[in-house]
């Protein structure tokens, strides 16, 4: 038993695996980008096979994405907002367009037994992909809202007289 030991140095406690860094590295705003390049280069490359008002929605995807990544230059991105940014990017927009890609074009104008076409569908998807990027950047904006009003409340209660001031 170890605790009988009292010569013996303590082990070292394991480094950390891979996986710790890799998710750190996949935060970073450098990553982030390099994530969202990767959907824009997607998107343009798919261009041809996808509806003109698709490719638009997508890249309207893209830009608010990046103009999440881009609100780091203020104050650290908010871990939900890289882990939307990083699925949507990396997950959520390749695969909507990848499986519109992937069907048969006679079928993209055809009404499906849900009543509405896959082109249709396809841009209710980019749709809500846009609305939710929207939130995060909204959230993203309230955050940093937030912290200019706490450091507001911070500078006057630092520097105005106190209420215990006599």
């Amino acid at each position: 038993m170890a605790w009988f030991r009292r010569n013996e140095e303590p082990r070292p406690a394991p480094a950390p695996t891979g996986d710790l860094t890799d998710t750190a590295r996949e935060d970073t705003p450098e990553a982030l980008d390099a994530d969202i390049d990767g959907a824009v280069e997607l998107v343009n490359a798919s261009a041809g096979e996808l509806p003109v008002a698709a490719v638009v929605a997508a890249r309207r995807v893209t830009d608010l994405l990046a103009e999440i990544v881009r609100t780091s230059e203020l104050r650290p991105l908010d871990v939900y907002a890289a882990i939307s940014v990083r699925a949507t990017a990396t997950d959520y927009l390749p695969t909507t367009v990848r499986t519109f890609v992937a069907l048969d074009p006679d079928l993209v104008d055809v009404p499906q037994a849900s009543g509405t076409t896959p082109t249709r569908s396809l841009l209710e998807q980019l749709a809500s992909l846009e609305g939710a990027s929207e939130q995060v950047l909204e959230a993203t904006r309230r955050q940093d809202v937030d912290a200019l009003m706490t450091q507001g409340s911070f500078l006057r209660t630092k520097f105005s007289g106190s209420d215990l001031d006599l």
